[in-house]
């Protein structure tokens, strides 16, 4: 027997299902009640513990999805780990942003001249502060011209110098050190200790006098070095100590930059120079050819060895009787058996041609059986 309460037929009356739905109401709004903090913090906690768990059991790129990267992968996906500042390849972004520069090893023979201008700066600093002086290439990049500025360690002085035959500029940057290190050598400074640096002040007009005769010696060493392979007098234009007045390129500008290190025995410095791919423009084609020597692409071998393959060259020679000009009705309308008539006698000038260029002058003969040309003279192309 199953009791009339749990008869599931029994139909429920209307005051029964009010009791039911007042009861089913104050059980909801007990759980509607706003919790405390801990027990929110620790509702959220485990609705994270589940979704983790939901995400686990389910396909592989829902994790993946929800994966936050740390500080170390955003360095390395933006190019700021810690291998580009030991000076190796850029990554990430900053590699993105650094393919539109050329790289320098496109031009092989601008390393061949920045190494004639070491030693020829090792000679004439020599000279110039009369103490030993060892000058050493550290390498040779690529930049943005806005990118180089802004990486200048100040204070610095800032040499802007011009390329005559070029008709552009380049920029010569000496840091603190080698300013103070040049000034101390130029007025007999002690050897044995460093140089007093003083910052926080301005250049005084001594100093820039002096890096200025520095430059002087620098920029006459540079044209030396461009010397065979193309005449250039880089000129002085004026020494700056703010960047920004030594702006001679667009920021966005790919630069050449050589930098330099000084030493002279316990003192020294740096010294960068910089030459916009705009400014080697006019000499790019000889930069692209490759070291041959020192004479820079010429060889005295294959020129002795090519002018006596060319001496022995054998070319073919035509000997001209007699030209005529006709109208072209008139040689269209020729046909077997057409005479044309020539102004040549047997004592004519012959004219000896490879292929359209006139070479020699002569007569016409006979050789055994053979019909022979004298040539009398080399024809003047001036007269043709």
């Amino acid at each position: 027997m199953v009791p009339a309460d749990d008869d599931p037929k029994k139909e429920v009356s209307p005051d029964d299902e009010k009791a039911m739905m007042a009861e089913w109401e104050s059980m909801v709004g007990g759980e509607d009640e706003p919790a405390a903090d801990g027990d929110e913090a620790g509702g959220a906690a485990e609705w994270e513990t589940m979704l983790a768990d939901e995400g686990g059991e389910g396909e592989g790129g829902m994790t993946g999805s929800a994966r936050v990267l740390n500080q170390d992968e955003i360095d390395s996906l933006l190019g700021f780990s810690e291998a580009e500042d030991s000076g190796t390849d850029k990554s990430g972004i900053q590699a993105i942003i650094s393919t539109a520069l050329v790289s320098y090893e496109r031009l092989p023979m601008l390393e061949v001249v920045f190494d004639r201008l070491v030693r020829m700066m090792s000679t004439s600093l020599r000279n110039f502060t009369s103490d030993n002086v060892e000058v050493s290439l550290d390498n040779i990049q690529s930049y943005r011209f806005g990118d180089y500025l802004n990486s200048i360690p100040l204070p610095a002085m800032l040499s802007v110098f011009k390329a005559e035959e070029w008709d552009n500029y380049g920029l010569l940057t000496i840091d603190s050190s080698m300013i103070y290190s040049i000034v101390d050598v130029l007025l007999g400074g002690r050897r044995g200790t460093a140089a007093m640096r003083i910052e926080g002040r301005p250049y005084t007009t001594i100093e820039r006098n002096l890096v200025e005769r520095l430059v002087h010696v620098v920029l006459a060493d540079l044209s030396a070095a461009f010397d065979p392979l193309s005449p250039v007098t880089f000129r002085f234009d004026r020494l700056e100590t703010n960047p920004r007045f030594a702006t001679i390129s667009r920021p966005s500008n790919a630069a050449i930059v050589a930098k330099l290190r000084i030493d002279m025995e316990d003192r020294g410095g740096r010294l960068d120079m910089l030459i916009p791919y705009a400014t080697l423009e006019p000499v790019r084609e000889l930069l692209l050819q490759m070291f041959m020597g020192e004479k820079f692409g010429r060889d005295s071998i294959w020129e002795t060895h090519l002018a006596e393959e060319m001496w022995s060259t054998e070319v073919q020679m035509d000997a001209i009787l007699d030209e005529v000009y006709m109208p072209l009705n008139k040689i269209l309308s020729m046909e077997v058996g057409s005479q044309i008539l020539f102004n040549a006698t047997p004592d004519s000038t012959v004219q000896l041609r490879c292929g359209d260029v006139p070479m020699f002058d002569g007569k016409m003969g006979r050789k055994g059986q053979n019909i022979a040309i004298r040539v009398d003279s080399k024809h003047n192309r001036a007269k043709s």
